[in-house]
């Protein structure tokens, strides 16, 4: 980027093949340096026998496709536009597939995560957070003076924070306001937001007072009800939805074309789409606004407990496309082994990776990992516990499901994409 601030050309995601592969990025082929990356996913490896280093991690082809397939026609149905949020992936190629399957655009939570999304292009943009950082506010108002079709929109959850927003703004010189959408909290013992309606009231009367922002709805995060259910996730969204319904009554929305009411983490997005389905008549049409974004890779440990399609099967299945392979490099006694991937490798933060197959490293046959069992993680070792015949060597190949992938993409800068038999169709560039 510039210093001016502009974008000649954005960058296109289909740029990303004419990167050179190097040093920088783990588990990919040491013979592949120097190639890029479109060449190497011409070369159609094999994640298992064309040189691949362990610890990879491999996103399934199939999968993603399915995911990705599966929640297009989960918001047509149910007519909610979507905006995934990618700070799960922070892949631009994952965003560009999410829009050409009908994405309103992205959800982000942070400047710099804007400054990727926009870096290639992405013309929508929703960030669920308040922004009260000066810098990063005096670049969004270069960047929207500087292309009037990027549309953008934010939290705002308190008074000081409208004012520091607009203290910036203006000082900015800013031309164009803002969009703000006043954030609802989900409860005592919450993450962010507004905890009464009078409250949202002042905020909404503090962005009025400006020239800088324009209020354009309300929002929130249904993830963060305390002691989370159906019944209090759906009593929370509709005090979401009453709160736009007062604000519209009150005049606030009078300006607008189009009023937003968004909601949508992963684990609840049923309730989202009963609730909004009961949004009644405004004075400007509703831009009902999903933002579920761990649906792309799915999990094998929390969100696969926690997915809506397991309260409504019907709507069709998930499916989770992570594995992250790692050799077993110690076997120190008959119970116990130890593999090279470890924190810096695995999703850690809500469970261990799951053990699913074992590779054998002479053989390259695959079996269940019939007991073995992933124990614990050191910074860069797995330890597993065996038992029973588990007939694991040093040399073998451990094939593990991740939980969480808000904390799978990040550890990776490079992503192979494999079919079933481990053919590499492409590579995923993320961007942390």
């Amino acid at each position: 980027m510039t210093a001016d601030n502009a974008v000649e050309r954005p960058v296109r995601p289909e740029d990303l093949a004419s990167e050179r592969v190097d040093f920088r990025f783990k588990g990919l082929p040491p013979q592949a340096e120097g190639l890029t990356f479109g060449e190497l996913a011409d070369r159609r490896l094999n994640l298992f026998t064309d040189g691949f280093t362990t610890p990879v991690l491999a996103l399934s082809a199939d999968r993603l496709e399915h995911n990705l397939a599966l929640m297009e026609t989960y918001t047509e149905r149910h007519g909610l536009a979507f905006a995934p949020h990618g700070k799960t992936s922070m892949a631009p190629q994952l965003f560009q597939q999410q829009i050409d399957r009908g994405a309103w655009g992205i959800t982000l939570a942070v400047p710099h995560q804007v400054r990727v999304a926009r870096q290639f292009g992405i013309e929508r943009i929703f960030v669920a957070n308040e922004i009260v950082d000066a810098a990063a506010l005096r670049w969004l108002a270069a960047e929207m003076d500087r292309d009037a079709a990027f549309r953008f929109a934010c939290y705002v959850d308190s008074v000081r924070g409208v004012e520091l927003m607009d203290a910036a703004l203006s000082g900015a010189g800013a031309t164009r306001p803002v969009d703000v959408v006043v954030e609802l909290g989900a409860g005592d013992g919450a993450r962010t937001g507004i905890r009464t309606e009078a409250e949202c009231a002042r905020v909404a009367d503090a962005v009025a007072a400006t020239s800088t922002l324009r209020l354009v709805g309300v929002a929130g995060y249904e993830g963060e009800v305390p002691d989370a259910d159906g019944e209090r996730v759906r009593a929370w969204l509709r005090r979401l939805v009453a709160l736009a319904a007062d604000f519209d009554a009150a005049g606030r929305f009078a300006a607008l074309d189009e009023i937003v009411i968004s909601a949508g983490g992963s684990a609840w997005f049923d309730a989202v789409a009963d609730v909004f389905a009961e949004i009644p008549e405004l004075s400007a049409p509703v831009l009902k606004l999903l933002r579920s974004g761990a649906y792309v890779s799915h999990d094998d440990g929390h969100y696969r407990h926690l997915t809506p399609f397991n309260r409504v099967p019907e709507e069709g299945a998930l499916e989770p496309a992570f594995r992250l392979w790692a050799q077993v490099v110690s076997r120190p006694t008959p119970e116990q082994a130890f593999t090279n991937a470890g924190k810096r490798d695995a999703a850690y933060d809500l469970d261990l990776p799951e053990a699913q197959v074992v590779r054998d490293g002479r053989t390259g046959e695959l079996r269940d990992a019939t007991g073995v069992s992933v124990t614990g993680l050191s910074d860069q070792h797995g330890w597993v516990r065996t038992e029973g015949g588990a007939g694991l060597e040093v040399g073998d190949w451990i094939g593990m499901g991740l939980s969480h992938p808000c904390t799978s993409f990040d550890k990776w800068q490079v992503i192979p994409v494999a079919e079933v038999d481990g053919t590499v169709t492409g590579y995923i560039r993320t961007f942390f």
